[in-house]
Protein backbone atom coordinates (compact mmCIF):
# COMPACT_ATOMS: atom_id res chain seq x y z
CA UNK A 1 0.00 0.00 0.00
CA UNK A 2 1.41 3.61 -1.15
CA UNK A 3 1.36 6.12 1.80
CA UNK A 4 2.89 9.48 0.72
CA UNK A 5 -0.28 10.78 1.32
CA UNK A 6 -1.39 9.06 4.25
CA UNK A 7 -2.98 11.21 6.80
CA UNK A 8 -1.71 14.46 4.96
CA UNK A 9 -4.45 17.09 4.88
CA UNK A 10 -5.15 18.64 1.85
CA UNK A 11 -6.89 21.20 -0.49
CA UNK A 12 -8.69 21.98 -4.38
CA UNK A 13 -7.09 25.51 -4.83
CA UNK A 14 -10.55 27.60 -5.26
CA UNK A 15 -8.95 29.40 -8.25
CA UNK A 16 -8.76 26.06 -10.55
CA UNK A 17 -13.04 25.93 -11.61
CA UNK A 18 -14.68 22.61 -13.61
CA UNK A 19 -15.82 23.73 -16.83
CA UNK A 20 -17.31 21.40 -19.96
CA UNK A 21 -15.88 22.31 -23.28
CA UNK A 22 -16.58 20.30 -26.20
CA UNK A 23 -18.01 17.55 -24.16
CA UNK A 24 -15.21 17.42 -21.98
CA UNK A 25 -14.53 17.83 -18.25
CA UNK A 26 -11.82 20.39 -17.80
CA UNK A 27 -10.20 22.30 -14.78
CA UNK A 28 -9.01 25.45 -15.11
CA UNK A 29 -7.20 28.19 -13.32
CA UNK A 30 -9.60 31.39 -13.47
CA UNK A 31 -7.15 33.38 -11.33
CA UNK A 32 -5.06 33.88 -14.38
CA UNK A 33 -5.34 35.32 -18.17
CA UNK A 34 -2.76 32.97 -19.71
CA UNK A 35 -3.80 29.37 -19.72
CA UNK A 36 -0.87 26.56 -19.85
CA UNK A 37 -2.27 24.01 -22.31
CA UNK A 38 0.02 21.69 -21.18
CA UNK A 39 -1.19 22.12 -17.71
CA UNK A 40 -4.84 21.53 -18.62
CA UNK A 41 -6.57 18.22 -16.77
CA UNK A 42 -9.67 16.30 -17.97
CA UNK A 43 -11.73 14.83 -15.39
CA UNK A 44 -13.46 11.26 -16.07
CA UNK A 45 -16.84 10.72 -13.61
CA UNK A 46 -15.14 9.52 -10.84
CA UNK A 47 -12.55 12.04 -10.68
CA UNK A 48 -15.18 15.15 -10.89
CA UNK A 49 -17.07 13.38 -8.32
CA UNK A 50 -13.72 13.54 -5.99
CA UNK A 51 -13.27 17.27 -7.37
CA UNK A 52 -16.93 18.30 -6.45
CA UNK A 53 -17.46 16.64 -3.33
CA UNK A 54 -14.06 18.04 -1.76
CA UNK A 55 -13.45 21.05 -3.41
CA UNK A 56 -13.96 23.75 -0.84
CA UNK A 57 -12.72 21.54 2.36
CA UNK A 58 -9.54 20.00 3.49
CA UNK A 59 -9.24 16.10 2.96
CA UNK A 60 -6.92 13.61 2.87
CA UNK A 61 -6.51 10.57 0.32
CA UNK A 62 -8.56 8.50 2.85
CA UNK A 63 -11.44 10.62 2.49
CA UNK A 64 -10.78 10.67 -1.24
CA UNK A 65 -11.40 6.88 -1.08
CA UNK A 66 -13.83 6.47 1.45
CA UNK A 67 -16.22 8.78 -1.92
CA UNK A 68 -15.30 6.29 -4.45
CA UNK A 69 -16.02 3.44 -1.55
CA UNK A 70 -19.53 5.04 -0.79
CA UNK A 71 -20.30 5.74 -4.41
CA UNK A 72 -19.20 2.73 -6.34
CA UNK A 73 -18.92 -0.05 -3.77
CA UNK A 74 -15.42 -0.87 -4.52
CA UNK A 75 -12.91 -2.54 -2.21
CA UNK A 76 -11.05 0.24 0.39
CA UNK A 77 -7.60 -1.09 -1.37
CA UNK A 78 -8.77 -0.22 -4.81
CA UNK A 79 -10.32 3.10 -3.74
CA UNK A 80 -7.00 4.40 -1.79
CA UNK A 81 -5.28 3.06 -4.98
CA UNK A 82 -7.61 5.56 -7.07
CA UNK A 83 -7.54 8.69 -4.96
CA UNK A 84 -3.37 8.55 -4.83
CA UNK A 85 -3.27 8.42 -8.60
CA UNK A 86 -5.60 11.17 -8.70
CA UNK A 87 -4.39 13.16 -6.15
CA UNK A 88 -0.93 12.94 -7.47
CA UNK A 89 -2.30 13.95 -11.26
CA UNK A 90 -3.97 17.36 -9.30
CA UNK A 91 -0.67 17.77 -7.74
CA UNK A 92 0.93 17.59 -10.63
CA UNK A 93 -1.01 20.16 -12.11
CA UNK A 94 -0.59 22.37 -9.43
CA UNK A 95 -4.73 21.78 -8.56
CA UNK A 96 -3.89 20.85 -5.05
CA UNK A 97 -2.33 22.98 -2.05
Amino acid sequence: MHTKHKNRTMKINPNYKIREIAGENIVVNQGTANVDTTRIISLNASARLLYQTLAEQDFTVEDAAKVLVDTYGIDDKQALTDAEKWVDALKQCGIIE
